[in-house]
């Protein structure tokens, strides 16, 4: 692992990446988010990693090819379905072949939020939406059924998906582990 590069695509304020130096102190440390005050905050207060804005929208600022992994914990979640394609093609062009993406989803341990015909839409592979404010934000949810997130990145290797439980009552996300195929 020594000399890999690490993203955390969507940091936040820093509540996962700032482990990281202390972890593994051999690597790059990388963190975007669209949040220009969680950026600026981060830049101010970890060091030894470095922060870059991106838009709601890709790209984000990296070359091809340029990740070892790359991990996103509840981003897609907060997503339309254009900005899941696009992001999802974003975050493979900069990820090196081979490399690892790690993502969680609100799969079916989520399902029972929905309502009547969201169910539907789900149980039928679509991806469902309560968009109570603007995309983004944590209200702006996206709930993503099995079906939908392996057409997703049909094009790469899903090394593992570890299913959200739904323990007394609270329901836990999917695990997505991709690996991009060789170019």
């Amino acid at each position: 692992m020594d000399n890999s590069k690490i993203l955390d695509w969507g940091c936040g304020p820093g509540r996962t990446i700032r482990h990281f130096p202390q972890l593994i102190p051999n690597c790059q440390i990388y963190g975007t988010d669209y949040n220009p005050k969680y950026i600026n905050w981060c830049k101010s207060n970890l060091k030894g990693i470095d922060f870059k804005l991106n838009g709601l929208k890709p790209p984000i600022d990296f070359e091809d090819n340029f990740f070892d992994v790359i991990y996103g914990i509840s981003i897609f979640t907060h997503l339309s379905e254009s900005n899941h394609y696009e992001w999802a093609k974003e975050l493979m062009r900069v990820l090196k072949p081979g490399g690892i993406l790690y993502i969680t989803l609100h799969g079916l341990p989520f399902r029972e939020k929905l309502s009547d015909q969201e169910q539907k839409d789900f149980d039928n592979g679509k991806l469902v939406f309560s968009t109570k404010t603007k995309e983004g934000h944590r209200t702006f949810v996206a709930f993503q059924p099995e079906s939908f997130v392996r057409e997703l990145f049909a094009e790469h290797e899903i090394s593992e998906f570890i299913p959200g439980l739904l323990i007394s009552g609270r329901p836990d996300q999917d695990i997505w582990i991709i690996r991009k195929k060789d170019d």
